[in-house]
Parts: C-alpha cells; structure tokens; sequence
C-alpha cells in the first residue's frame, strides 16, 4: 500500500507531468486564461489519462504482447486516446455546451495530448502491475489537472495587475510558467520516482 501512495504522490507533486515532464504543454498555454476553463479541461484530460491507461495496459499485455506485436503499440494507444477523446466531447457538448464552447478546439486537441500518450507509454515502460498503472494514472491526471487550475488562477490574478507593456500576454504567462516549475521542484527529494 505504501509503494502505491508514493508512486500516486510522486505523480502528482513531483514528477508532474506538466510541471516536471514537460508534457500536455498546449492545452496548460492555451486553455488557462480562465479557472473554470482549466476546470474543465483538467477533468476532462484527467478522464482521458485513466480510461486510456486501463485500456492500453489491458490491450498490451493480452493482446500486443502475447501476439509478439508490440512494434504496434504506438499506433494502437493513439486510436484508443482518439477514440476516448470523441467519447468526452460528445459527452461535454450533451451535459455543458457551454463549456463546450469555450474549451473550442482544445477539446479534440486532446488527441495529441503527448501527456495522454506519455503517460500510457511509461506505464508499460515502467512494467507497472495494473494497479500500479491506475495509480500512476490518476496521479498523473491529478497532477496535471493541479497545474492547469493554480496556473490559471494566476494568470487571473495577473490580469487585474499593472504588467508592464513588454510582459503583457504570453511574456508575464511562460515567467510564472516557470515560477510555478520552480515551485514545484521543491517537492523533489520528497520522494523518489
């Protein structure tokens, strides 16, 4: 129980799959400006990451595996991913249309999300067991949705503030980008992973 706790928090806190890995950059810029944006977003990444974890690992390890075709992994996580992604939009564009509005092109962007895929490809890379792979996932997925909500709150706190005019915009959001990064790593050394 103890390894599953370190590896849900290692995910979360200190290799943050936005933060630390670098990954799911796209939707952390382009979709923060607001929190219940970020919100949304994050829940449906989060949704994203879990579902395509369980599947992924259930399809390597009974079907690309024992068929020695494992060169296929790849192209087969993305159609499971593609596949999940157009599941949540269509359930976003039923339940909140206007949350469907406003995530805009971001929503099928989803697809691409190298987080999503990352995430599936470490989880066999690391020969987690399942429960280790759930884990790791809803880790990961609490991580990122974590890192796009306190990012956008403060960029909404940026914008009530007088920012110099040669900071303004992308500038003042990549500075407390990496503010945010640096913050962050003093998780590390918490614990290991």
């Amino acid at each position: 129980m103890t390894e599953l706790v370190l590896i849900l928090i290692s995910a979360i806190f200190v290799n943050n799959f936005v933060l630390a890995r670098f990954l799911g950059i796209c939707p952390f810029m382009g979709v923060s400006k607001k929190v219940e944006t970020a919100v949304g977003m994050g829940m449906a990444v989060a949704f994203v990451m879990t579902v395509a974890t369980v599947v992924t690992w259930f399809l390597h390890y009974f079907i690309l595996q024992p068929l020695g075709i494992e060169y296929l992994q790849t192209i087969v996580f993305i159609l499971v991913i593609a596949a999940l992604v157009q599941l949540v939009e269509m359930v976003i564009q039923k339940v909140s249309p206007v949350l469907y509005q406003s995530l805009g092109i971001f929503l099928p962007l989803i697809t691409t999300n190298c987080a999503v895929l990352g995430l599936a490809v470490l989880n066999i890379q690391k020969e987690y067991t399942f429960l280790e792979g759930v884990f790791f996932a809803i880790g990961a997925a609490a991580g990122f949705t974590l890192a796009m909500v306190l990012f956008a709150g403060l960029r909404e706190r940026i914008d009530l503030c007088p920012v110099p005019r040669s900071f303004r915009g992308t500038a003042i959001a990549m500075v407390t980008a990496g503010l945010l990064s640096l913050a962050f790593m003093g998780f590390a050394g918490m614990v290991k992973g």
